[in-house]
Order: C-alpha cells, then sequence, then structure tokens
C-alpha cells in the first residue's frame, strides 16, 4: 500500500513526496480512512508507529476540505493536546511539512519560555493549535485562547498524561470544547483509567491497534553488557570509538547523571549534550536541533524529555542505567529501528539491576543477548555480593527491586568472535553478537 491509495488531497501527497515517505506505517493505514471518515478514534500505539502522521494528515486534509467556508479572522478548528514541550514541537513540525501546500495556519504553545510569540500567533490567527495543558489553560484564562469552534479534538499520549499528573487540566480543557466534534485518543497502554477516560471523550469510537507496548520491533537489534556502575562511563567510551555509532540517544534516570554523563562524553572529545527538565526551554530545543543535524553525536536524556524525540536514522539507543518499570526500557529502544529501519539497542546492566533485566525480559517474552568480550566485565563476586545486598533488604522489609534473582535470564545468542571470558550469574544468557546489521534503511513515515 502506498499513500495514494489512502484518497489523499493532491496538496498533501505532494508534501509527503518532498519528505520522500511513499508507504504509510499500519496505523497510518489504518487510522487515517477512519478519520477521514469522521470517526472518533481510540488508537493503542506506542512511540515509533507513526501515529502523528496517522492523525496530523486527515486533520490537514478535512480542515482543507471546509476552508471556502471561512469568513474573517482563522478560528482555532483543531486542537492537539499533547504532555511534553518536545512533543508539542514534533507534532508542529510535522504538520508544516505535511501542510505546506494547504494554506492552513498552526502554531506551538507551551510553557517554560515568554509567551509573547505564541500570543502573537494567537491574535494573527490559527487553524491548528498543538499545545500542552498547563500553558494552554493559563491562555485560555487570558482570553487569547478562545475554543468554542473546535470541530477536532486530540488527546495524544494519554497514558504519559495520567503519568504526569495532567488529568486533572484535561478535565477542565474537556469541559469548555463543544459537544458536537470530532476526537481522537491516542495511548501507548489501555490501563483502566485510560480506559475511563477515553469513554468520556469519544463517541461510538472506531478501535485501532497496533504493536502492543510489550513488543519491541524486530528491526531493533538488542544487546546487554554486565558492568559495574562506576565503569559504565569507561564503557561507554569505549563504545563510542566506534564510527558506526553515528548518532546514539543515551538514557539516564536522573536529570543531574545526565548531565555528568554528557560532560564525561564532551571530556572524550565526542560531541554530547543533555535534555532534561532542568533545562532551559530554549536549551533544550537548541539541543535537539543539535542533534537532529548531526552537530551533536550523543545526546544524554532522561524518560519525560526524550518524549517527542523524533530522529531520522537514529542508529543506536544506549541504556547507560536500566529503568525500573519495563515498559519504559520498550518507549526507549523504539527510539531506533522506526517504521521498518534497523537500529541497534545496547543496554548496560550492574549486578543491582539484574532483577530489572530479568522484569523486562519477561515483558517482551524474549533474552536479549549478553556481550561479555569487553573490558569492564562483572564478575561471579560482583554478582554474589549484589545478591546478598538484595536478600539483606528483603529481610528489611525493602522491595530489592523488581524482578528475582530466582529468574536469571538465560538467552539464545551466539558467542561473539574472539575468547571472551563470560562472568555472568549462573544459569545466565550467553553473548550475543553486537555488530550493527547492514542493509538498507526503508523509509517509511516514521514520526511518532
Amino acid at each position: 500500500m502506498t499513500f495514494e491509495n489512502l484518497n489523499l488531497i493532491e496538496p498533501i501527497l505532494k508534501a509527503l513526496k518532498t519528505e520522500g515517505y511513499t508507504t504509510p506505517t499500519p496505523i497510518q493505514a489504518k487510522s487515517i480512512p477512519l478519520i477521514l471518515e469522521k470517526k472518533d478514534l481510540l488508537g493503542c500505539a506506542q512511540t515509533g508507529t507513526g501515529k502523528t502522521a496517522a492523525f496530523s494528515i486527515p486533520i490537514l486534509q478535512l480542515l482543507h476540505e471546509k476552508q471556502g467556508d471561512d469568513r474573517g479572522q482563522r478560528k482555532i478548528k483543531a486542537l492537539i493536546l499533547t504532555p511534553t514541550r518536545e512533543l508539542a514541537l514534533q507534532i508542529g513540525d510535522s504538520m508544516a511539512a505535511y501542510g505546506k501546500h494547504t494554506g492552513l495556519k498552526h502554531t506551538v504553545i507551551f510553557g517554560g519560555v515568554p509567551q509573547k510569540k505564541q500570543t502573537d500567533a494567537l491574535r494573527a490567527g490559527v487553524d491548528i493549535l498543538i499545545a500542552t495543558p498547563g500553558r494552554l489553560l493559563d491562555l485560555m484564562a487570558q482570553k487569547y485562547v478562545h475554543l468554542q469552534h473546535i470541530e477536532l479534538f486530540v488527546l495524544d499520549e494519554a497514558d504519559r498524561m495520567l503519568d504526569m499528573g495532567f488529568v486533572n487540566d484535561v478535565k477542565k480543557v474537556l469541559k469548555v470544547l463543544p459537544e458536537k466534534k470530532q476526537s481522537l485518543f491516542f495511548s501507548a497502554t489501555m490501563a483502566p483509567e485510560i480506559m475511563k477516560l477515553s469513554d468520556s471523550i469519544l463517541v461510538n469510537p472506531a478501535k485501532v491497534e497496533v504493536t502492543p507496548v510489550s513488543s519491541t520491533a524486530n528491526t531493533i537489534q538488542q544487546s546487554v553488557y554486565y558492568v559495574k556502575g562506576p565503569d559504565k562511563r569507561k564503557l561507554l567510551l569505549h563504545l563510542l570509538k566506534d564510527e558506526e555509532m553515528e548518532s546514539v540517544l543515551v538514557f539516564t534516570r536522573t536529570k543531574r547523571g545526565a548531565d555528568r554523563v554528557a560532560k564525561d562524553i564532551a571530556k572524550a572529545g565526542v560531541t554530547a549534550e543533555a535534555i532534561h527538565g532542568n533545562k532551559a526551554q530554549n536549551a533544550r530545543v537548541r539541543a535537539l536541533d543539535n542533534f537532529k543535524s548531526r552537530k551533536t553525536r550523543v545526546l544524554v536524556a532522561t524518560d519525560i524529555a526524550a518524549r517527542g524525540i523524533d530522529v531520522d536514522d537514529l542508529s543506536h539507543v544506549v541504556n547507560y542505567e536500566l529503568p525500573n518499570e519495563p515498559e519504559t526500557y520498550v518507549h526507549r529502544i523504539g527510539r531506533t529501528g522506526r517504521a521498518g529501519a534497523s537500529g541497534i539497542a545496547l543496554s548496560f546492566c550492574g549486578a543491582d539491576e539484574v532483577p530489572y533485566l530479568a522484569s523486562i525480559q519477561k515483558l517482551i517474552s524474549k533474552n536479549v543477548p549478553v556481550i561479555d568480550n569487553h573490558p569492564f566485565p562483572l564478575t561471579a563476586k560482583d554478582f554474589a555480593e549484589a545478591a546478598s545486598t538484595v536478600k539483606e533488604q528483603k529481610k528489611k522489609g525493602g522491595r530489592g527491586g523488581r524482578g528475582s534473582w530466582g529468574n536469571k535470564p538465560s538467552g539464545d545468542g551466539k558467542r561473539s568472535s574472539g575468547s571472551a571470558t563470560s562472568n555472568r550469574p549462573a544459569g545466565g544468557p550467553r553473548n550475543g553478537g553486537g555488530n550493527r546489521t547492514n542493509g538498507n534503511r526503508n523509509r517509511t513515515h516514521q514520526s511518532s
């Protein structure tokens, strides 16, 4: 199937051709026709499946077809509500790319920056508004935003909205929207509280589900390195000597950790920047632009700051620290290997993080191959000490981390070439090859 098969108008097809996109992803192929039929939509799709284009393209088409009905100043007819600044900006970029020949205007509003440019754009009139909840409510209170003419409403990344505590803000926005409108609801997970929220928004929705959150793309080559925490920095710098690590997104658990890792990488002569919530908005946008344009080779990010990062041909994702929620691992590595492209995900696992790895492998229903022919392997003593610590924590009533030391991963990877000493836990996985998979990256559309 191609985009031509989806009954899209020529201005949008022309823009897609300019961008080099010819083949829709599954969620685009399923969603676009339903939205063009003006149906409410409940979409379950994780990051990297192409959902931004799945709603942006039909919104542009529906509004373009009604442009002749307008007189006077433009009124906001489509509202896209999203949890983070980065994702809002990325959606704005997508709207600009696909809508360049439609004559429609959009703007993006978010907090953390002065509001004047945003309010100037609103005064001039826009058709499509992309917003984060806090700044939207603020500008509504100041009478810069009027939503009584909304015809299309999108709630994007609803699960993250709830995680970040925005549910009450979302409900405040919903109260002022017209009752008669087309609503689109997207979430990576469908927990009961998510379904309850969707029921309050959607009317007889069509349902689309692709790539559940528990799965990882087959195009992503995953590997794990057992390594002590203090040695992770040295291992990362060792790996970055490989020139095939062209564009690398590194995940840390904390903002301070992101700054420290980026500083260490830069000291070693590799261009690197950090992106997280404590950075000024202008600094975050600049760091992301530098990464997209390949001025910066390594971007170090926290999980929330990484939402909405959409980079073509991202070669590697590195989990510098494993997340304590296995679903977060799926979201992280989904930044590479997007929409059919190949990618590599490398994870650093300290002895105390083995329970996290066990939980991840249980969620994704596969074992992550271990690479143990590297300069900083863990020893059997390291694992024994960590296991003893977990045991003591449990005796004192602590959780001791997710997972269990009784469920150590057993893998199916092939041993890497060359001699290697395996220091994995008893019954642990054999090491797998970590070389990049060669081959062409088929460019289907890959907005998140």
